[in-house]
């Protein structure tokens, strides 16, 4: 799936759409005018109790929410402690090194600059020069327990507006997405990401996708796009990095002021995507495989072309790149490669990345 930070504004879904919704899905006649009257007298109730909730968790989370003004891009940022540490997306800062933030609750901007960028897993942790009153560290979620059809806002800029919320659904999880580096992207792939319906426009970036418990579930980060409609945003499509990924690598920033331990599989190659006689990509041959690496330990060497690793098929470095992110580092799997006319088989442990 192609992927890049969404380009069009999406209709905003509200609650009181589905307050109607419930009204005209009642209907009854005649003695079962009673139970009608009650369930007519329900539905708003319930309608009443989510706009309460989404308020609620409104009013929690957005303290802990930002916007971040660099030199040539806009985005979104959670705040990570009460030290002043933000954590936002990769492009969002790019290759700047300092910025202006403003609180999504209001204020005047305060400075801040880059502790360190990670851009292979697209997430990046800048440092407040000073904290503004009202602003508070946000409570992260447990990623394991996302599923399919929890109620999720997004919370962020979108085109510059600042303190915006939309609402959607987490639509799946465990997503692995390859975001182009056109549009200012990294160009990473990143696992186990968290699809999403809430609408993600530019400026979402790097802002919080939260859970009605008022926990940050993920780090809105793209969205899909949609080749028939010329390259625009595929509506109801976007995705965020799971709250999991986004503490090991702050904690790791935070601490270190890098990145020590990336938690992704690697085989330890370089390689380039080759095309087959019809010029259509047809496997990644293997220009270095230095002898200590993972792929070098089982054998594979430059020249050799691998086509599937498990039961997965690899035609490019990107279908590489997306069968390692689902894989931690030291996993067994089995690569199949071509070396001249014959094709072989070999099981490596995968390195870190």
């Amino acid at each position: 799936m192609d992927v890049s930070r969404a380009r069009h504004l999406l209709p905003p879904l509200t609650a009181g759409a589905c307050a109607v919704a419930l009204v005209c899905g009642c209907s009854a006649a005649g003695d079962a005018a009673a139970p009608e009257r009650s369930t007519q007298a329900a539905a708003p109730r319930a309608a009443n109790d989510l706009q309460d909730d989404y308020q609620a968790v409104i009013k929690d989370v957005l303290p802990s929410v930002v916007q971040i003004d660099a030199a040539r891009s806009l985005g979104s940022g959670v705040v990570y402690d009460g030290k002043g540490h933000v954590v936002t997306n990769a492009h969002v800062v790019g290759e700047e090194k300092t910025f202006r933030v403003t609180a999504a609750t209001g204020g005047q901007p305060v400075t801040a600059r880059l502790v360190a960028s990670y851009p292979e897993q697209d997430l990046a942790v800048i440092k407040l020069d000073t904290v503004p009153q009202g602003l508070k560290a946000a409570k992260f979620g447990d990623s394991a327990a996302v599923g399919m059809g929890q109620i999720v806002l997004a919370m962020g800029s979108p085109l510059g507006l600042s303190g915006s919320v939309t609402q959607g659904i987490v639509s799946a999880t465990g997503r692995t997405v390859s975001e182009g580096q056109t549009g200012g992207g990294t160009g990473a792939t990143i696992g186990n990401m968290v699809q999403t319906s809430a609408a993600i426009n530019p400026g979402n970036s790097g802002g919080a996708l939260v859970n009605l418990d008022s926990e940050v579930i993920g780090i809105p980060t793209l969205a899909a796009v949609d080749p028939e409609m010329g390259g625009g945003s595929a509506p109801g499509i976007g995705f965020a990095i799971p709250a999991s990924m986004v503490r090991t690598v702050a904690d790791q920033i935070v601490k270190d002021g890098k990145v020590t331990d990336s938690g992704r599989a690697a085989l330890g190659i370089t390689g380039r995507t080759v095309l087959n006689d019809d010029s259509e990509p047809a496997g990644v041959a293997v220009v270095e495989a230095p002898a200590d690496g993972a792929a070098g330990k089982a054998g594979l060497k430059p020249g050799d072309v691998i086509t599937r690793l498990d039961d997965t098929d690899i035609t490019t470095i990107t279908s590489l790149s997306e069968a390692l992110a689902s894989h931690q580092p030291g996993d067994t799997v089995t690569i199949t490669y071509v070396r001249g006319t014959e094709t072989r088989k070999t099981e490596v442990t995968l390195g870190e990345m």
